[in-house]
């Protein structure tokens, strides 16, 4: 299979005046060709997006809604093909890949429904002297130009809780997917059109970060960023963005707290999914787990023997539930992390080797919070497991990162349940779970070097909107 992809500027599709090749990170075979944007080329998407502007700023709320939930209906109908794109160009296992495309489809939903949504408020300006015979409200209205740009983890549904948003509020769109997962952008942009989305609403741009990237995250014509990513690029963007609107969806190296008095049966299975579902490459995978001692020796026999039965493989093959991550070159940093904790004192108690570019699901014990496979965010299938002495002891852990996303806690405890619900410094802490857990309404974003701003479609769109006031004088 090797397909060649055009640009999607103002719902045409434009030939670039460079391409490059799209390999499978499982095979290393070439499936497509996909364009490389120059600077002129992303100067004629943000151009097409501007134009659009007032059409999409004018159309009524229910228009809008129409569109999104026709695209949930072409989605539904083309389910399979959008999972076996994911699998192809990210290796993402094809049972998980389809678990991906049902999501898409959620929070499509949930942006069709959030355009009907979007409302002001009364301001009772009698509260203060002088507000007498006043009357005020406010409304939100579209912010203008989004440049988006995703990563390659989740192709369709971290694109989707930006682009979903997006035209909800009433915003066309400037779209940079990450370089090795295009096709799923490219499949959107048709689906978008089919749907009725007006020319210019949507623009796809593949292409470099300093380029493509760049480009977006200065030109004055592009009113708010929204950016998944390594936080060493979203602070960059936050630094040159000036005063643009920037979302950040950051890194992480989430962990979890097993307290005494827990069941290892009933959350191991949970645990090893969390640590290493798509090969660990999600933002919120469970890399660290902190277990109380009472209970230690059991947990981590058992985690490791679950571990042992993922089946490693083609990522097309429905029972495969590990495959290649996404590059050579970060099986080769993940192999030298493994082995700088191993000279420094970790236990390499399963894995710890590769085949090919598939890592082998790895546990880590003993591991130092200096080290980087605890430190640094892993983005493989790499979890370290800790012991400890109390759920105080487990909370400094924790929050003994540069890193603030999500954070579980299992415990048979209201009181410490409570009290991690308070002292965990992140910006979701699941109690009775992995800190795997997302759904696509709920609100979702960090604290620290993990981001700013939140995603969950409402809070998405209260981004990407502006507050105005009006005030009647009535006297």
């Amino acid at each position: 299979m090797n397909i060649k992809k055009d640009l999607f500027i103002d719902g045409q599709w434009i030939k670039a005046n460079e391409y490059s090749h799209l390999t499978s990170p499982y095979s290393e075979e070439v499936i497509a060709s996909i364009p490389i944007a120059n600077e002129q080329e992303v100067n004629l998407a943000i151009e097409s997006a501007e134009r659009a502007r007032e059409t999409m700023k004018k159309m009524p709320a229910h228009e809008r809604a129409a569109i999104l939930e026709r695209l949930v209906s072409l989605f539904e109908k083309r389910s399979e093909e959008a999972a076996e794109i994911i699998a192809l160009e990210a290796a993402k296992p094809i049972t998980t890949a389809r678990d991906e495309v049902a999501r898409t489809i959620q929070t499509y939903k949930f942006a069709a429904e959030e355009a009907k949504r979007i409302h002001g408020e009364t301001i009772p300006l009698d509260a203060a002297p002088g507000g007498e015979g006043r009357v005020a409200y406010t409304v939100r209205e579209s912010i203008g130009v989004i440049g988006a740009i995703t990563p390659f983890n989740f192709p369709m549904n971290l694109v989707a809780h930006k682009v979903g948003p997006a035209i909800a509020a009433g915003n066309p769109i400037v779209l940079k997917p990450a370089s090795q997962t295009p096709l799923s952008s490219y499949f959107l942009a048709e689906l978008l059109q089919d749907a009725g989305l007006p020319s210019g609403a949507l623009n796809v741009v593949t292409g470099s970060g300093r380029v493509v990237g760049d480009k977006l995250v200065t030109d004055h014509r592009v009113a708010a960023i929204t950016f998944t990513g390594s936080p060493e690029v979203g602070i960059g963007i936050r630094n040159r963005a000036g005063l643009k609107r920037v979302t950040l969806e950051l890194g992480s190296n989430a962990a979890v707290i097993v307290d005494k008095g827990v069941d290892p049966d009933k959350i191991i299975t949970r645990c090893v999914k969390g640590s290493f579902a798509f090969q660990g490459q999600v933002c919120i995978s469970l890399q660290r787990i902190y277990v109380h001692e009472d209970i230690y020796d059991t947990f981590v026999g058992k985690f490791v023997k679950e571990t042992q039965k993922l089946k490693i493989g083609n990522p097309l093959d429905p029972k495969t539930d590990v495959s290649a991550l996404i590059s050579k070159g970060d099986v080769e940093r993940t192999l030298n992390w493994i082995e700088e904790a191993r000279q420094q004192g970790a236990e390499v108690i399963t894995g710890g080797i590769a085949e090919g570019n598939i890592l082998i699901p790895t546990v880590l014990l003993n591991v130092s919070a200096s080290m980087k496979v605890s430190c640094q965010e892993v983005f493989a299938p790499i979890v370290i497991i800790n012991k400890v002495q109390s759920t105080k002891e487990a909370f400094e852990q924790v929050n003994n990162s540069r890193y603030g996303l999500q954070a579980g806690i299992y415990t048979e405890n209201i009181h410490t349940a409570l009290d991690a619900a308070e002292k965990l410094h992140v910006g979701g802490v699941i109690i009775n779970d992995i800190p795997t857990f997302r759904v696509d309404n709920m609100p979702y974003g960090g604290v620290k070097e993990s981001g700013v701003g939140r995603e969950g479609i409402k809070y998405a769109v209260e981004e990407m909107t502006e507050m105005k006031l009006v005030v009647f004088n009535r006297n």
